[in-house]
């Protein structure tokens, strides 16, 4: 990169009130984050999720970044189904484009589930974990209970905090299936989840019908669809960020609200990247498949 190719604007800016958290420091995170983020990022079109103000002001979405970009920063232009047009999608392909959307306002990152070579084929599926007005406990219930059935499947999975109030499983794919069977079997998933926990589980869309249980929401397996990737900071109190677990720290008294930015690089300096394997080979859906329960 040469030098004053990026520039940095409002570092003095406060992102995170409470904790005195400047964009500054966010960019900072991202400096050194970047080693162990960039892999979940490389090549994948990303959903810009911009707070200008920090986590008290306005926030939006922005995928289609037109010819905002510098020339050095990649743009593809993508069709969007939802918007029956093509947009033209930022890519992170090393660290100044990283900090390059960090400077945008972009407190979390947010990529596809897919690269660029293989759009319609996505590297994992996810099974979102989303509390609504339940206790964590439940969660970890929940994530316990998938990751037994999967285990006994023989697919392959791992554990992340969202960062936010939530557990992230992933599976990795290896892009050998479409996001359609990808969401198919994750909605198999989730019934079986749902059918052995009745009581603390949901499939319900609408927030009002699942309250005090753990919304499974298999939908976000579709294309386009994003989630904040692992080492993602969050617009969160606190400056929490998406955190790979062992499955043995899946356990009662789990709190996410401990994996921060302060938290962050002792642990990986303990464990390493504990995730890494959702990018390499994929499971076998159909004999997975095959060893559901009926």
């Amino acid at each position: 990169m040469q030098k004053n190719k990026l520039s940095l604007t409002n570092l003095d800016k406060i992102y995170f009130p409470k904790e005195k958290i400047t964009k500054g420091d966010v960019i900072a995170y991202y400096d050194k984050i970047a080693p162990f983020i960039l892999p979940y990022l490389k090549d994948r079109p990303q959903s810009l999720h911009r707070h200008p103000n920090g986590i008290a002001g306005e926030s939006f979405f922005q995928k289609d970044v037109g010819e905002m970009p510098p020339d050095w920063v990649r743009t593809e232009k993508i069709y969007s189904e939802s918007n029956k047009k093509y947009l033209h999608y930022l890519f992170i392909s090393a660290k100044p484009s990283l900090l390059y959307a960090a400077n945008l306002g972009c407190i979390e990152m947010n990529p596809w589930f897919s690269t660029f070579k293989h759009l319609d084929k996505p590297d994992y599926l996810v099974l979102d974990l989303d509390p609504e007005n339940i206790d964590f406990k439940y969660v970890v219930e929940v994530a316990l209970s998938l990751h037994k059935l999967l285990d006994k499947i023989g697919a392959r999975n791992y554990c992340k905090t969202s960062g936010a109030r939530g557990l992230h499983i992933y599976v990795p794919l290896g892009a050998k299936y479409t996001y359609k069977q990808a969401k198919q079997f994750t909605h198999l998933i989730a019934m079986i989840a749902a059918k052995q926990l009745p009581k603390i589980v949901s499939l319900e869309r609408h927030p009002a019908k699942r309250q005090r249980k753990v919304y499974i929401d298999y939908l976000q397996n579709a294309k386009a669809q994003t989630l904040a990737c692992p080492y993602s900071l969050r617009p969160k109190p606190g400056a929490t960020v998406a955190t790979p677990l062992e499955w043995k720290e899946v356990k009662p008294g789990l709190d996410p609200k401990k994996f921060n930015i302060r938290t962050i690089f002792p642990r990986i300096k303990k464990h390493g990247d504990l995730i890494r394997p959702i990018l390499g080979k994929g499971v076998n859906l159909k004999k997975a498949l095959s060893r559901l329960p009926h």
